[in-house]
């Protein structure tokens, strides 16, 4: 039987790369990035905060462990407003990349690549959404305007949602999404709120999904990452 082609994408909130024992490691958040063999990887709070904003996770540990960081032009920063996405392997190749600006209360924003895959033309959003629930509200359905405006691709939203209700509210906001069932992700020794969530537009189902705790992720940052292998629909 032929296996079907599927695409790992993680997403994981790696807290400037300050773990739980607030020793800054960026070797040991690669340890855990590099541990879900994902293809492609997300990355929210992955900038410093103050301008120029350096990258918390170094350039050089990314092109050494063979990642591609895909350029949201932010100099010398690894993404924007703190979100990144790395990739590598066969198959891959980045088409298009765009951000946008969020509203709400806090600077927040929204970064946007587009791939060619193995599973054919896929739309990554990556998203950390505000701490105030009218914020989160006004961003998810400014994604959604933004989606609109997009030419039609298989799309998958990630990030940290910032969401702790346990009631489908983000499922709510954006109808057309299907967010797959919430893991708890945080804080990461001991989780309890499902704040980094996915979510699939159509044409895109999830063979597997999950939550990576395999050590030192319980200590590399606050957050625990999540992961999804993505199949096209039938």
């Amino acid at each position: 039987m032929k296996r079907e082609k599927t695409v790992r994408l993680a997403s994981y909130n790696i807290q400037k790369c300050l773990g739980m024992d607030f020793r800054r490691q960026p070797q040991r958040t690669l340890q855990v990035i590099d541990s879900m063999k994902a293809d492609i990887v997300v990355l929210q709070e992955a900038d410093k905060r103050l301008p120029p904003r350096p990258a918390a996770l170094p350039h050089f540990m990314l092109d050494e462990a063979g990642w591609q960081i895909v350029d949201l032009g932010g100099a010398g920063s690894l993404g924007w407003h703190g979100n990144a996405v790395i990739w590598r392997g066969a198959g891959l190749n980045v088409r298009q990349t765009g951000h946008h600006d969020l509203p709400g209360l806090e600077p927040r924003g929204a970064v946007r690549v587009e791939f060619d895959t193995p599973i054919g033309p896929l739309r990554v959003m990556g998203m950390h959404l505000g701490l105030l629930p009218a914020s989160r509200r006004q961003q998810i359905t400014h994604l959604r305007h933004c989606d609109a405006g997009l030419s039609q691709m298989p799309t998958v939203w990630a990030g940290d949602f910032n969401e702790w209700s346990r009631q489908p509210v983000l499922d709510h906001l954006a109808p057309d999404m299907s967010f797959l069932p919430p893991v708890p992700s945080f804080p990461a020794a001991r989780p309890l709120g499902a704040l980094d969530r996915i979510a699939l537009g159509s044409g895109l189902q999830a063979a597997a999904h999950g939550v990576q705790t395999a050590r030192p992720a319980h200590i590399a940052s606050d957050h625990l990452p999540v992961w999804v292998d993505l199949h096209r629909a039938a």
